[in-house]
């Protein structure tokens, strides 16, 4: 998974006014881990104003992207700290650590990559939450949420081996 946040225009974003990445720099990033064999599978997330453009440029396959706003679109901050007087969270970050923290407690989670992309409404988010499939072979609805967001793994130990019970090992079409 990979988590952009940031000051965003077209076909950029901004991290903290210093650096800056392109949505050609990204799309060629992610063209030579694939070429490289450095990824099976990318949740690329970008979150900023107008953050759907960050992903206009990707081609690799396996990719899924998805945005706080349109190309067309600003995204916005939620909280306030009124000592600091400044903003100090955006509302996508806000609404996905909100459904991650109620929705997702343990690895056996059954919410899918589609619950956690529904759960910044417009009404919530103010922008329109973008999403890119194309790359993507996978129905969302099938596909958990902590495949990305967390898992767990057999831990192998130089003197003994750990496992997860069965229910772990659960495929997405059993639930």
């Amino acid at each position: 998974m990979i988590y952009l946040n940031g000051h965003g225009a077209d076909g950029f974003i901004k991290f903290r006014d210093f650096e800056e990445l392109t949505s050609v720099e990204l799309a060629y990033a992610l063209q030579t881990m694939y070429e490289d064999n450095r990824y099976h599978e990318v949740f690329l997330i970008a979150d900023s104003c107008r953050s759907a453009s960050m992903y206009e440029w990707i081609t690799s396959p396996n990719v899924l992207a998805s945005s706080s706003s349109l190309t067309s679109e600003n995204s916005y901050s939620y909280e306030l700290d009124y000592d600091l007087g400044v903003f100090v969270n955006d509302r996508f970050s806000y609404y996905t650590t909100k459904f991650l923290n109620k929705e997702v407690e343990g690895f056996n989670t059954s919410k899918s990559l589609q619950d956690f992309l529904d759960s910044c409404s417009f009404d919530k988010c103010k922008s329109t939450i973008g999403v890119l499939t194309d790359l993507y072979p996978k129905d969302l609805r099938k596909v958990r949420v902590t495949d990305f967001f967390g898992s767990a793994r057999i831990v192998k130990h130089l003197t003994e081996e750990i496992t997860l019970d069965d229910n772990f090992w659960r495929t997405p079409e059993t639930f």
